[in-house]
């Protein structure tokens, strides 16, 4: 039974089968139950901070500023999460993941005791450091506990962990600040961070590793250069500066010469920071390709389904996270059930090409809206939507950790973070230009010069400004914003298909732990099927 087989750790390379030690199911449970908390932490601040911004923007002023209390945060993240990745691969995993849920907190700490918008700007790049850890530590030390295979049936905590992060996010942000206070949206991670941090502690026991070289730090550099540039130009473009203004060009060549320097610097030292030769497999390729397109359309188009619903068929913007409840649950369902069947089957090539073509379909029903679709039809759209990413949102790490040796397993799961981490950022920054410029045109289109004005400082209206506009021109602003999210759905099923037709390439290999194939059966060339005698990582009660 594949319970059975998850208790038991892969023997040393001179150990037969028969005398795999024992692990004990029970602290399996509770390290696992320690990794979502320290998941839920990454995942929830941003969504709770977003409620509590106004509070915090009228008592600490700096309205100007106020993109980037999310930006710091972003931009730390997206830079650490290679450089926590390999420094796990490097000097052990439980040593670095706790050092990454103790500069989470101090970060946290530090941002709710923020006097100014300024402090509270550096702080969060603080917890952002730290949350680049979170994800990526999370991730690795799973794929070191669980083989492949029996690594599906945890798919479903993980897609609930989301699920509760985007639903319950807004809904205690909210609480918190209306009741406690703002910095309270910050405190809360205190005790939940010290929680994880004391059962990681007792409970997760993982192999002493010496480090194999110096750490690479031009490499480092280099890459964090580039990825800072490619957040800042999808965060800046179009809004706080033009496409073509030389800000923006001097990032996007800042970026470009920092990568190209970083793959020549990658390829001569001895411990690279991201070793190249990983994207050799192609199975690993593919699905980060697909993980970048998902986060490509997820984050991007998904941005923009609480506000269609709260402008055009008028829901309460303080539930916002409630708007997104089938999608949420269509895709911790489709996520359970695609774990289980991997765990029973070792077979998952279907997910990716269906999950592909659900989110492609999910996405041009979500096109025809418009300003008479009804909740429970766009539920339903939700839904398919929903089921196609609950097919490709775990299954894609699960591929590419699956597609690296037990030494890159930091690396590898880095990556395939560190790409839908992009991947969202462009999505946003693109589909957001598409919608505005939408939003504008019809505006213009319907009331003439003086509508685009309406929108001039943005496309996006909060529900109290819109009931105070004249009836003639909320009408023409409903059919606006329902015009802009119509173009960005197409264009997000459109560049889905990308997606979908990768997936197809995706060559079965046998999942780590499966039951073994028959004689004659090659993995591809650079595949981690070998490495299964590697996975020594080992967890025992207290």
């Amino acid at each position: 039974m594949s319970s059975a087989r998850s208790r038991h750790e892969a023997p040393p390379a001179d150990q037969p089968d028969g005398q795999a030690k024992n692990r004990q199911p029970r602290s399996v449970r509770v390290v696992l139950m320690a990794l979502m908390i320290a998941m839920l932490l990454a995942m929830l601040d941003n969504m709770i901070v977003g409620t509590a911004m106004p509070t915090i923007v009228g008592e600490l002023g700096g309205l100007s500023h106020l993109s980037w209390v999310v930006t710091a945060y972003t931009l730390a993240t997206a830079a650490s999460t290679p450089i926590w990745g390999k420094l796990g691969d490097m000097y052990g995993r439980k040593g670095i993941f706790l050092t990454s849920i103790v500069v989470f907190l101090i970060g946290s700490a530090l941002s709710g005791m923020s006097q100014s918008m300024d402090q509270l700007i550096a702080f969060r790049a603080v917890q952002g450091l730290g949350a680049g850890g979170l994800m990526v530590g999370v991730m690795a030390i799973i794929g070191d506990l669980i083989p492949p295979r029996e690594r599906g049936k945890y798919q479903g905590m993980m897609a609930g962990v989301m699920a509760v992060a985007m639903i319950g996010g807004p809904l205690v942000g909210g609480t918190l600040t209306d009741h406690l206070g703002w910095r309270w949206s910050f405190y809360i991670n205190l005790p939940l961070g010290a929680i994880a941090l004391a059962m990681v502690t007792a409970v997760l026991h993982l192999p002493k590793k010496r480090a194999e070289g110096r750490i690479d730090y031009v490499g480092a550099a280099l890459l964090t250069i580039g990825i800072v540039s490619l957040v800042l130009i999808t965060t800046w473009g179009g809004t706080e500066y033009a496409w073509g203004s030389g800000r923006i060009i001097g990032l996007g060549a800042l970026g470009v010469v920092s990568l190209v320097a970083f793959v020549f610097v990658e390829r001569k030292v001895s411990a690279p920071i991201l070793p190249l030769h990983i994207f050799r497999n192609r199975n690993f390729s593919l699905v980060t390709v697909i993980g970048f397109l998902v986060g490509f359309v997820m984050f991007g188009s998904t941005t923009f389904l609480p506000l269609y619903q709260q402008t055009v068929q008028g829901a309460s913007a303080t539930n916002s996270g409630l708007l997104l409840l089938p999608m949420l649950l269509a895709m911790m369902a489709v996520s359970l059930i695609a774990g289980r069947v991997t765990t029973n089957t070792g077979k998952y090539k279907m997910f990716p090409v269906m999950g592909g073509a659900l989110i492609t379909v999910g996405l041009f029903l979500l096109a025809q809206m418009d300003t008479g679709t009804s909740r429970f039809t766009s539920g339903v759209y939700m839904a398919v939507l929903g089921a196609g990413m609950g097919f490709l949102m775990q299954m894609t790490m699960l591929i590419a950790q699956n597609s690296v040796e037990m030494k890159d397993m930091g690396v590898g799961s880095s990556s395939a973070t560190l790409f839908r981490t992009i991947g969202g950022s462009f999505g946003v920054a693109i589909f957001g230009a598409i919608f505005t410029n939408q939003v504008t045109d019809t505006m213009t289109a319907r009331l003439g010069d003086k509508g685009g004005s309406v929108v001039s400082g943005g496309a996006q209206m909060d529900p109290k400004s819109l009931a105070k506009l004249p009836a003639m021109v909320k009408d023409a602003y409903m059919h606006a914003v329902s015009s802009g999210t119509h173009h960005v759905f197409l264009w997000g099923a459109g560049i889905s298909i990308i997606g979908f037709i990768c997936a197809w390439f995706i060559k079965e290999i046998p999942l780590r732990g499966s039951e073994p194939k028959s004689e004659g059966s090659t993995p591809d060339t650079g595949s981690a099927a070998e490495a299964t005698s590697a996975e020594k990582a080992a967890v025992s009660g207290a």
